[in-house]
């Protein structure tokens, strides 16, 4: 990812989750591959639908559209990068673009912001920016973003994201609706997967933010 932010060149990893339903996929915060990554993922089955889950990711979420076709799904009130409007509204009483899922919509931050719930391994959570699981920075930071990252506090296990959390100013609330649900895993836009722990894990560091 190479971006900038508050007047600085930012540049660090980011995440693609891969959903296969039956014979088709979906790209959830969607990453651009090379020739080489997209001739694998099209070994995977057919690329139908993008899923845009944050406010502050879907700038790859064109390409696959124009390419494959793929039918973009989003939170009302997302952007997208060309203009135009998704094809599907997210939304939590709506569907998916594949079963055993439900969508879970923060209702207190500044920009819209969803988690992908699904009924599979116990569990799972796909978040966008508001969960993360960076517990080190890996090789695709520079050294600018790894120094400034350290020490606004991103690398640590099941983390909220501090700059999404700084722009967004969300209320304990919507974090204890999330842990409500049942799961055990996460896979995070940033970072790597948290598996078996991720509920009592992402519980703690709600009690470290918010208080009892």
């Amino acid at each position: 990812m190479h971006t900038e932010l508050m007047g600085s060149h930012w540049e660090f990893s980011r995440n693609m989750t891969v959903v296969r339903d039956g014979a088709e996929l979906t790209l959830i915060n969607s990453v651009r591959l090379d020739d080489g990554g997209l001739q694998k993922l099209e070994s995977l089955g057919r690329i139908a639908h993008v899923v845009r889950l944050g406010a502050l990711h879907g700038r790859d979420d064109g390409f696959y559209r124009a390419r494959y076709g793929a039918a973009l799904w989003a939170l009302p009130g997302h952007t997208q990068s060309d203009g135009s409007g998704a094809d599907h509204a997210i939304t939590e009483a709506g569907p998916l673009p594949f079963g055993s899922a439900r969508a879970f919509v923060f209702r207190t931050t500044q920009l819209p912001e969803a988690i992908l719930h699904l009924d599979r391994a116990g569990g799972i959570l796909i978040a966008c920016d508001a969960l993360q699981n960076w517990e080190s920075p890996d090789e695709h930071f520079s050294d600018q973003s790894r120094a400034t990252m350290t020490e606004m506090g991103f690398f640590q296990p099941a983390n909220f994201g501090p700059l999404w959390m700084q722009l967004n100013q969300p209320k304990a609330e919507d974090f204890q609706r999330l842990l409500q649900l049942p799961f055990r895993h996460a896979l995070c836009g940033h970072g790597t997967p948290l598996r078996e722990r991720a509920k009592a894990a992402y519980g703690e560091r709600c009690r470290q933010v918010f208080g009892d």
